[in-house]
């Protein structure tokens, strides 16, 4: 007697055919995979907007529908991250992953958790920061001064909003903090160290938040200043003893003296 061997489940072979094709999109090098990336940009991009406007809209009668839909586009976007990465234990482990997984959350509880959703921002700085980025709509300027230019701008802005969103939290009901751009004003006015004094926080509390904003600003304004300024280095990792950055016409290391070999593209 003869069995026949059973017949192999499609669904089976469905899912690595799903992860083959999401991990070639979101990490392959062809022009449909690169069109893809920036399509998850601009997205990425356009959510970033609402989670800025968001103060500004919560009261009218469209924000939960807004909210939800954000939460389902951002849902996707997490689940077919999780399996187009090679490895989901590694994937799980990144701090960029939980601080998605946060924002997903304030987005499902957008009322309980509202207080904490001015962290949301800080997916502008994780995207900003991440070869993804750079390896897709940044490749042209990738290692160049735009990269470091760009960075410390969005660390900036960030910074900006993630303290103008507590400072609005924490603070809404003090006297001369009546909205979100009461909040941003002192934001600004405390971050270039204007200090009109119009608007100030009380208690101790207060002061320690205008302190932490005032010596933040300063150290970001020099940091944006230097990446616009200051003569640029190419990073190219010296080969004995690792030093990173190099002047641009370097021969020799300046650290060990070794000979370097840094690609131009300079046909001259």
């Amino acid at each position: 007697m003869t069995t026949q061997a059973a017949a192999p489940n499609p669904k089976r072979r469905r899912g690595p055919r799903i992860r083959a094709r999401l991990r070639e999109l979101y990490h392959g090098q062809t022009r449909r995979a690169v069109r893809f990336r920036l399509g998850v940009i601009v997205i990425d991009l356009l959510l970033i907007g609402f989670f800025i406007a968001a103060p500004f809209i919560r009261e009218t009668p469209a924000f939960l529908v807004v909210d939800y839909v954000v939460a389902f586009i951002l849902a996707l976007d997490i689940a077919a991250r999780a399996l187009a990465a090679d490895r989901w234990t590694d994937w799980i482990k990144r701090p960029s992953t939980w601080l998605d997984l946060f924002v997903l959350a304030t987005l499902l509880f957008p009322l309980w958790l509202f207080n904490l959703a001015f962290l949301r921002v800080l997916r502008l700085w994780t995207l900003i920061h991440s070869e993804f980025f750079w390896e897709t709509i940044g490749r042209r300027y990738d290692d160049t001064r735009w990269e470091d230019v760009t960075r410390a701008t969005a660390t900036l802005v960030t910074f900006v909003f993630v303290m103008t969103g507590f400072v609005y939290t924490s603070f809404v009901r003090t006297p001369g903090i009546d909205g979100y751009i009461d909040a941003l004003y002192f934001t600004i006015a405390t971050l270039t160290t204007t200090g009109f004094g119009d608007i100030t926080l009380p208690g101790t509390w207060g002061r320690i938040i205008s302190i932490v904003t005032m010596l933040t600003g300063i150290t970001l304004f020099v940091r944006l200043a230097q990446a616009l300024f200051r003569p640029y280095k190419v990073r190219f990792p010296c080969p004995t003893c690792g030093l990173q950055r190099h002047d641009v016409d370097a021969v020799h290391c300046k650290a060990c003296g070794e000979q370097l070999n840094i690609p131009n593209d300079d046909p001259h």
